[in-house]
C-alpha cells in the first residue's frame, strides 16, 4: 500500500475520532456548566435552626387604679396589660387623635386654613389663635396635639370637610374602618356630648398607628413648638409634661373633661422597643402620670435587645459542583440585633443553594435567612459564601463527566468513529470508476 495513502487513512481515522470524541465532552461539559449556574441560584429546601428563648422577666404588672387601662406592643399590637379595656367611654381631647389622623391622610404639610369663628369656654384649651388668621398644617397639628388647643382642631376639620358635621362623618367613617368597635365620635375637639366615646383599647390601636407615622411621632415627642404661620410666632407647650421629663417616654396625647377625668394615650421607647399605654377615667394629673409612668416602664421590662445572628457564625455549608466532598461555608451577611419580648419563641430559617458553581468570590450572596419573631417574619437578611468558591478546570470537568456517562460509551463512539474513517479510506483506495469485488 502506498505510504502516503496509509499515512491519509490514519491521519483521517485519528481526526474522525478526536472530532466526535471532543464533541461529545464538549457537549456534556456545557450542559454541566449550564446547570450549574441555575443550582448556584437555585435554594435547597429551607433550614429551621430553634434558638434559646429569652427569659421571662420577674416583675409583676403594676397596680392600676384607673377603671380602664391598657398597654400594648407597639410592634404586634401584643396586649400586654387590660382592665376594663374594653369598655366605652368619654375620651376628652384625645378624640384629637383622630382628628389628627384624617389631617395627616388628606392633607399637606403646607396647605394653609383659615382659622374659622371660635368661641372657647373659660376652661377650655387654646393656643390664643384669632378669627382669620392662615396658618399651615404643620403649625395647626402641633397646637392641636402640643397645647391641646380647640380652635386648631375645628380649623382643620372645616378646612378638610367644609363643616365639622361633614368632617364627623368622616371620623366615624374612619372609625369603621378601622375595627373601632367601641368608638363614635360627635365632634373633632373631645368636647363631653352624648355619642362621643371610645375605649382604651380603641385608643391604643388608633395611637399605635399614628406612631407608625414619622410626621406624627416627631410631633408629640417634642417638649415644645415654635409656630411661624399666623399672624406672629407663638411658642406651644406640651401639655403631656412625661414627654418632657422623661427621655424614654415620646407620646402621646392628654385629655380631661369633667365627664371623662384625666386621661392619658402615652408611648415610651426603650432599646428598639416601643410600648403604648392608655389610662381613662383618672382622678387627677398627678394619678394618670404616673400610673401610666409605670405602665410604660413594666412594658418596656418585657423586651431585651438580643443579637439573634451574627455574621461570625456558619449557618449552613453547600457542596460545590466538580468538587465531590469539598463544601463552603455559608454565614449570615450581617448582625441582626432585634428587641424581643421575653418568653418568644425564636427560629432562623436558611435558605441555602443546593450547591455552588465557581468561581465565587468570598462574601458573594447565595441565599437567605429568615428570622421568625414568634409567629412573625421578622426580617430577611443574605446568606453569603465564607470562603472563595474555587472553579474547575476544563480538564477536571471533561474527565468527570466522561467517568459519569461511563467509559464504555467512549469506547462504542470511538469504535463507530473508527468504523467509519475505515471505510472512507478504503472507498479513496479503490480505482476510481471500479466497484469493490469486481
Amino acid at each position: 500500500m502506498d505510504n502516503s495513502i496509509r499515512s491519509r487513512r490514519r491521519a483521517g481515522v485519528r481526526a474522525a475520532a478526536c472530532a466526535l470524541l471532543a464533541a461529545s465532552v464538549a457537549g456534556l461539559t456545557v450542559a454541566a456548566v449550564g446547570e450549574g449556574k441555575l443550582l448556584t441560584q437555585w435554594s435547597g429546601p429551607p433550614v429551621d435552626i430553634s434558638l434559646a428563648p429569652t427569659p421571662q422577666t420577674r416583675s409583676r404588672p403594676p397596680a392600676i387604679r384607673a377603671p380602664h387601662a391598657i398597654l400594648i406592643d407597639a410592634g404586634t399590637g401584643a396586649v400586654l396589660y387590660a382592665k376594663g379595656a374594653g369598655a366605652p367611654r368619654p375620651i376628652a381631647s384625645t378624640t384629637k387623635l383622630m382628628t389628627a389622623f384624617i389631617a395627616l391622610r388628606r392633607t399637606r404639610p403646607t396647605e394653609v386654613f383659615k382659622v374659622p369663628p371660635y368661641s372657647a369656654q373659660p376652661a377650655e384649651s387654646t393656643a390664643g389663635l384669632r378669627t382669620g388668621e392662615r396658618l399651615t398644617v404643620r403649625d395647626l397639628l402641633r397646637a392641636m396635639l402640643l397645647a391641646s388647643a380647640n380652635e386648631a382642631a375645628a380649623t382643620l376639620a372645616r378646612g378638610i370637610a367644609g363643616t365639622e358635621g361633614a368632617f364627623v362623618a368622616q371620623m366615624n367613617a374612619e372609625a369603621a374602618r378601622l375595627h373601632l368597635t367601641a368608638t363614635s365620635y360627635t365632634n373633632p375637639i373631645g368636647l363631653d356630648a352624648p355619642g362621643n366615646h371610645s375605649s382604651a383599647r380603641d385608643l391604643a390601636t388608633l395611637a399605635r398607628r399614628l406612631m407608625h407615622d414619622p410626621r406624627f411621632a416627631t410631633i408629640v415627642d417634642l417638649p415644645a413648638a415654635r409656630l411661624t404661620s399666623g399672624a406672629h410666632p407663638r411658642v406651644v407647650l406640651n401639655r403631656n409634661t412625661l414627654v418632657r421629663s422623661v427621655p424614654f417616654v415620646d407620646g402621646v396625647k392628654t385629655g380631661h373633661t369633667h365627664a371623662a377625668g384625666y386621661v392619658l394615650v402615652g408611648a415610651a421607647r426603650r432599646a428598639g422597643a416601643q410600648v403604648v399605654s392608655v389610662v381613662l377615667g383618672e382622678p387627677s394629673e398627678a394619678a394618670r402620670n404616673t400610673e401610666s409612668l409605670a405602665l410604660l416602664l413594666y412594658g418596656l421590662r418585657q423586651f431585651v435587645a438580643r443579637k439573634l445572628v451574627s455574621r461570625a457564625n456558619t449557618v449552613a455549608l453547600a457542596p460545590i459542583r466538580w468538587f465531590d466532598g469539598v463544601h463552603i461555608q455559608l454565614r449570615p451577611q450581617r448582625d441582626v440585633t432585634l428587641s424581643v419580648r421575653r418568653g418568644t419563641p425564636l427560629r432562623l430559617r436558611v435558605f441555602p443553594p443546593r450547591r455552588l458553581s465557581g468561581p465565587l468570590p468570598a462574601g458573594r450572596r447565595v441565599g437567605s435567612i429568615v428570622v421568625i419573631v414568634g409567629r412573625k417574619h421578622a426580617l430577611r437578611v443574605g446568606l453569603v459564601t465564607a470562603q472563595p468558591v474555587p472553579g474547575a478546570s476544563f480538564a477536571r470537568r471533561a474527565s468527570i463527566a466522561i467517568g459519569r456517562q461511563g467509559w464504555a460509551l467512549v469506547c462504542g463512539l470511538v469504535a463507530i468513529a473508527l468504523l467509519a474513517a475505515l471505510r472512507l479510506s478504503r472507498g479513496e483506495l479503490l480505482p476510481r470508476g471500479r466497484a469493490p469485488g469486481t
